[in-house]
C-alpha cells in the first residue's frame, strides 16, 4: 500500500468574516485634541474626575498604609482622598492621608490654570508622617508663615535644618518627586496638555526640577549667577560669615544650605522672579548647580 504523501501547500483558511461595524477600528487621532482646561474639568461629573485624579494617587503609599486603593478609604471604610476645587479660576487641591484621624495631609498638591491655557503646579509636598514634625510652617501663635515666605519660625527653622529637611519642609520627604513628575505628565498627556509649568518657591525646588527635565522660562541667568556665587570666592560665599545658623560658611556645598542661606535673605533680591516649564517626554538638560550634593 502506498503511503501518503504530505502536502507541501498551506492549508486553506476560512475567509476572515468582515467586520462589524460596531467593532471597526478607529483612529485615536479623529478624537477631540484641543487642551482641556482645569475649569473644564470642574464642570466633569465626579466620576470622570475621579478617573482624572486617580492617576495621580501613589499607589505604593496607599498600599503601604492599608489604604483600598480603589475606594481610597481604610480598613474601616472612612474616606482619605479628598479634592478641593476653585471652579471659578481653575484650581484643584489634592489631599491624601495616611489615617482618617489626622489632620495633615501626608501628600497635597494643588494645580491651577494659568492665562496662556496651561497648567501649572502651585504646590506639592510628599511627607514621612512617621517622622518627626517641624513647625516652620506656623508661628508659636499658630498663624500661618505662609510656608516661610510671610513670617518665619526661626528656632522651629533653626531645628529643620539641623535635622536635614530643606526651607519648606516641616517633614523629612519620601523621595518620591520623580514619581510624581512621572505622573504629572501622564495627567497633562490626558488634558491635551503639550507641557506645563511652576513656580518653585524655593532654591533646592529649582534643581529638583531641574532634575526631573524643566526648563526655564525666566531665571536661569539669576540661577547661574546664583551657583557663580556660591563657588570659589564668589560674593555669595563671602556672606555666609556664620551670623545666623542659616549663613554657615558649609552651607555653600549642598543644594539644601544654599536654600536655607537664600532663604535667609542672602541674594541681593527677593526669590520671587524663577518660572519653569516641563514639555512632556522631554529632558531639558538642564544643570545650573554642577555635581554639588544635596
Amino acid at each position: 500500500m502506498s503511503r501518503a504523501v504530505p502536502s507541501m501547500l498551506p492549508a486553506q483558511r476560512k475567509p476572515r468574516e468582515p467586520v462589524p461595524a460596531a467593532c471597526a477600528h478607529r483612529s485615536l487621532a479623529d478624537a477631540q485634541c484641543q487642551p482641556i482646561s482645569l475649569r473644564e474639568v470642574a464642570r466633569w461629573d465626579l466620576q470622570r474626575q475621579r478617573m482624572l485624579f486617580q492617576s495621580l494617587v501613589p499607589i505604593h503609599l496607599l498600599m503601604q498604609h492599608g489604604i483600598d486603593p480603589i475606594r481610597l478609604t481604610d480598613p474601616q471604610g472612612r474616606p482619605l482622598v479628598f479634592i478641593q476645587v476653585d471652579a471659578d479660576v481653575g484650581a484643584y487641591r489634592l489631599e491624601l492621608f495616611h489615617a482618617a484621624d489626622t489632620s495633615e495631609p501626608m501628600a497635597e498638591l494643588e494645580l491651577a490654570d494659568t492665562p496662556f491655557n496651561r497648567i501649572e503646579v502651585v504646590w506639592a509636598r510628599l511627607q514621612d508622617m512617621r517622622g518627626p514634625r517641624f513647625d516652620t510652617d506656623v508661628l508659636p501663635d499658630g498663624e500661618s508663615t505662609l510656608h516661610g515666605t510671610g513670617r518665619r519660625n526661626l528656632p522651629a527653622e533653626e531645628a529643620a535644618l539641623a535635622a536635614g529637611l530643606a526651607p519648606g519642609q516641616v517633614r523629612r520627604g519620601l523621595g518620591d518627586f520623580r514619581w510624581l513628575n512621572d505622573r504629572l505628565e501622564i495627567f497633562m498627556l490626558a488634558l491635551n496638555q503639550r507641557e506645563f509649568v511652576a513656580r518653585p518657591l524655593y532654591y533646592h525646588t529649582a534643581i529638583l526640577f531641574e532634575r526631573c527635565g524643566f526648563d526655564y522660562l525666566r531665571g536661569r541667568t539669576q540661577m547661574v549667577a546664583i551657583a557663580r556665587g556660591f563657588a570659589g570666592d564668589g560674593e555669595l560665599r563671602r556672606r555666609l560669615d556664620g551670623s545666623t545658623p542659616f549663613r554657615r560658611p558649609e552651607l555653600a556645598d549642598t543644594v539644601r544650605g544654599r536654600s536655607w542661606a537664600i532663604h535667609d535673605g542672602v541674594l541681593a533680591r527677593p526669590w520671587d522672579r524663577i518660572q519653569m516649564i516641563k514639555r512632556l517626554g522631554l529632558h531639558a538638560g538642564v544643570d545650573t548647580s554642577g555635581a554639588i550634593p544635596w
